[in-house]
């Protein structure tokens, strides 16, 4: 057995031994855990499967086998086992690429082991491994820190509290959080099943049910839907009570009933955004939210971040001008920094390339974050005039310390003005003047410019097209940076990012009041020297303004503005703290494929749409027959045979085919109830008077010729099902081919069918209702499928006055969208 007091003696620098490692992780103390990185298999079919309108389903198919309706029974299920099985398959599709991604973008751990770094996957870690932390990793397991090594981490994730906390010797760290600055050792003590990470990457890389704002209003009317379905059950089951209603007919009412509630949406919603993720496979578009592509449909203002994003994340040292000081003796000093730190970052990495330097002993340093904008460090130098304590940071910042001539500063913003970035390099001869308590970093007072340093970021290749694609997509585009706005507004105008943009610092945005906060974000385009924390103030600010907000980063410092975003999207090689929380991953880092995906995303959101219309017509439509044929001739208008090939033909095939079909284009910003009333509200209300026209016409011919027929003397007559057959047939006849009659109204193919929406000038919607007309036609001549859906076959002047009637219904309907009949009436515009 090993003593866990032997395992905090092991030596930082050499680490374990590879026996160690065997040794511990056959004894149990090793990180082999399986993280769920989705929900599992038998969740997904339970969830799907286990829900209340299953149940209602479910019920009511066994009372149909027990009355022995075996047909009905199978339609029924047929509903159940239809929605389950896409749902499913879907969602498992879903899974296995969220375990791909999971899989591919799980961090590496660097570990230390006979004196090398290593590195390796978390699962392999054991107690006692001395991992290394940088700015950008994540911590994997929990730990201590050991050595002389300070870092700053962001455990948002964990807390939600976005304050950077310090960590130095003795500290504890916790998995699911990220270091943001500076380099640390620590000693893994809690892993496996202990470990936080057991439970927060769960939590942090699962399945996450964020529903869009159509997701959100979709559930509100299926729910409505459901309500009123319960309050016909009760009806239904009184009539029952009050022996109005056989056993029999209450269940097969009941069934009609419950199909009201449109299970078959989520189907339509689950192949929309299934053939969206398809689309994108091709696009180097990594969807970790099924719904993110729709999501991409709300988007009105997306928010960049310079570096990374605009530029290809790769600077290089452009100029050194010195201050004071001889150049080479700039580039000396610039070198042995460089060297010395022990935060390496893009910024350090590129003055290295240039300035070759000594690794010197350090007395104190702060490692830069971006909401510093400065990083120090105090050192002996190799000559006595070099030691003391040098500070790189953004000038507007040093400037405050740092006494700076006219001519140093015009310099500044000449560079800044060429899209370049500007750093400035100072120093003070007080070896102790650097605050070295990360809580409470202080710049030294008293800083001497040495020079300013100038680096040029790569503008990405395909930056101008894709925001050029963004305004066509309607989107507005605001770049949020940490560099000097001046700088970040240069390099936005050689982006294509208008020509008349409004420039605002981060020092001017903190001494605004709230209500001054909400009209700078509003007004201006290029945010420059803002913090993190005014990232994220920002994006919440548009949130509330009522813009539906994406935001783009790669850095840790983006990690609380990618939170606070309706959706946030991450570079395929920013952090791994930027990915984690993403809903989606730009692969090969480039978002040119961007403006395509927002027009699938508004694409997806049309076909929806265009469903939802068909729904609530039909589900409106049989409601209200229910009510009136109750009301008028007390009796009930459908079976459940009648009820399913009513939705079948005339809601439930078109439904595949309008998400297909469905084209890219921004909708009004406006209730999603409120742009359907005007399609769906006059549909809805002269589609029941015609059907209940045709109904209580034909009833009234049935029950007439039933009299006479029988000759009864009390001229009274009981209405039967089989009375009521022939009517039924004639109001499945009118509804099919109505119904049938909208989907060109839905996508006009000519101005001749232009009323409640505009030409669209496709002609495939019409051909597929054709094509179902087809169908039911076929239904009606074959004896068997006629006798299987319980209709009655109609004389052929019937058929012909029941075209007719659907015709003039056609032309009436088109006649009060064209005039505005109804948002007159109303007193608003619906159109």
């Amino acid at each position: 057995m090993i003593d866990r007091q032997d395992i905090n003696q092991t030596s930082i620098t050499q680490g374990l031994t590879e026996n160690e490692v065997i040794a511990r992780r056959s004894a149990g103390l090793g990180n082999q855990v399986k993280l769920n990185t989705s929900r599992s298999y038998s969740q997904i079919l339970k969830e799907n499967l286990f829900t209340f309108i299953n149940a209602v389903f479910l019920t009511i198919s066994l009372v149909l086998i027990f009355l022995s309706r075996y047909g009905d029974a199978f339609l029924v299920i047929v509903v159940i086992l239809g929605g389950v099985v896409v749902s499913v398959c879907q969602e498992i599709w879903a899974k296995q690429k969220l375990d791909q991604i999971a899989l591919l973008t799980r961090p590496l751990a660097t570990v230390i082991r006979e004196s090398k770094q290593q590195n390796i996957d978390p699962s392999e870690i054991v107690v006692g491994d001395i991992l290394v932390a940088q700015a950008g990793d994540q911590i994997v397991v929990d730990g201590q820190i050991v050595g002389e090594g300070q870092i700053e981490v962001d455990e948002s994730l964990l807390t939600g509290e976005s304050d950077l906390i310090p960590k130095q010797v003795g500290q504890p760290v916790y998995s699911g959080s990220f270091c943001v600055s500076g380099t640390a050792c620590y000693e893994a003590q809690k892993v496996g099943t202990e470990s936080l990470a057991y439970q927060l990457t769960v939590s942090a890389r699962a399945f996450r049910q964020i529903y869009t704002p159509l997701q959100q209003e979709i559930n509100l009317v299926i729910r409505v839907f459901l309500l009123l379905s319960c309050f016909l059950w009760i009806l239904v089951a009184i009539n029952w009570f009050m022996t109005i209603y056989t056993f029999a007919d209450s269940v097969q009412y009941a069934a009609v009933i419950a199909g009201l509630v449109p299970s078959g949406l989520y189907l339509a919603i689950t192949l929309a955004y299934a053939l969206g993720a398809v689309k994108m496979v091709g696009q180097e578009v990594l969807i970790q939210q099924a719904n993110a592509v729709e999501s991409l449909s709300n988007v009105d203002v997306l928010c960049l971040d310079k570096t990374g994003t605009l530029t290809a994340n790769r600077i290089r040292l452009q100029t050194v001008y010195p201050i004071g000081i001889n150049e080479v003796k700039l580039r000396h000093l610039l070198g042995d920094y460089a060297a010395s730190t022990t935060a390496k970052n893009q910024t350090i990495e590129a003055v290295e390339e240039v300035c070759s330097g000594h690794r010197l002993e350090l007395i104190a340093e702060i490692p830069f974050t971006s909401a510093r904008k400065w990083s120090g460090m105090s050192f002996e130098g190799q000559k006595s005039s070099d030691s003391g304590t040098y500070i790189l940071g953004a000038p507007e910042v040093l400037a405050t310390v740092t006494p700076l001539s006219t001519e140093v500063t015009q310099q500044i913003q000449e560079l800044a003005q060429q899209g370049l970035r500007v750093l400035l390099f100072t120093h003070s001869p007080n070896i102790d003047s650097l605050n070295n308590d990360l809580e409470k970093p202080q710049l030294p007072t008293e800083l001497t410019p040495l020079g300013i340093i100038s680096f040029k970021d790569e503008l990405r290749p395909e930056a101008r097209e894709t925001i050029h694609g963004f305004s066509e997509a309607g989107i507005e585009v605001k770049v949020i940076s940490g560099d000097n706005p001046q700088t970040v507004a240069t390099l936005a105008l050689q982006a294509g990012i208008g020509s008349d943009i409004q420039v605002i610092s981060g020092a001017e945005l903190a001494e605004l009041d709230e209500a001054q906060f909400i009209q700078a974000a509003e007004a201006n385009t290029i945010f420059g020297r803002v913090t993190p924390d005014q990232k994220a103030k920002l994006i919440r600010s548009f949130k509330e303004q009522g813009h539906y907000v994406a935001m783009i980063g790669d850095g840790v410092n983006d990690v609380l503005s990618l939170k606070e975003a309706n959706l946030a999207i991450a570079m395929e090689g920013g952090s791994k703290a930027t990915r984690s929380v993403a809903d989606i991953v730009l692969l090969k880092n480039s978002f040119g494929s961007l403006p395509h995906t927002f027009l699938e995303g508004q694409r997806i959101r049309n076909g929806i749409q265009d469903v939802l219309k068909l729904f609530m017509i039909r589900v409106f439509c049989v409601s209200l027959l229910i009510f009136a044929t109750g009301f008028v001739g007390g009796t009930f208008p459908l079976l459940n045979k009648h009820s399913a090939v009513v939705t079948l033909i005339s809601v439930g095939f078109p439904s595949f085919c309008i998400p297909l079909w469905a084209k890219s284009g921004m909708l009004p910003r406006r209730s999603l109830v409120r742009s359907l009333l005007h399609f769906t509200l006059p549909a809805t209300l002269s589609l029941t008077l015609v059907a209940l026209g045709v109904y209580l016409g034909y009833l009234v011919v049935t029950v007439l010729g039933s009299l006479e027929e029988n000759s009864l003397m009390d001229n009274s007559v009981v209405i039967t099902n089989q009375l009521l057959s022939v009517p039924r047939s004639a109001l499945v006849t009118i509804m099919i081919l109505c119904g049938l009659l909208l989907v060109p109204f839905m996508k006009p193919p000519t101005r001749a069918w232009v009323g409640g929406e505009p030409l669209s000038r496709d002609w495939r919607y019409s051909l597929v209702a054709l094509a179902l007309l087809g169908i039911y036609v076929v239904i009606l001549a074959v004896p068997p499928l006629r006798q299987f859906f319980e209709l009655s076959l109609l004389s052929a002047h019937d058929y012909v006055v029941i075209s007719w009637v659907a015709l003039v219904w056609c032309l009436l309907l088109r006649y009060v969208w064209r005039a505005k009949l109804l948002d007159k009436f109303l007193g608003v515009d619906l159109g």
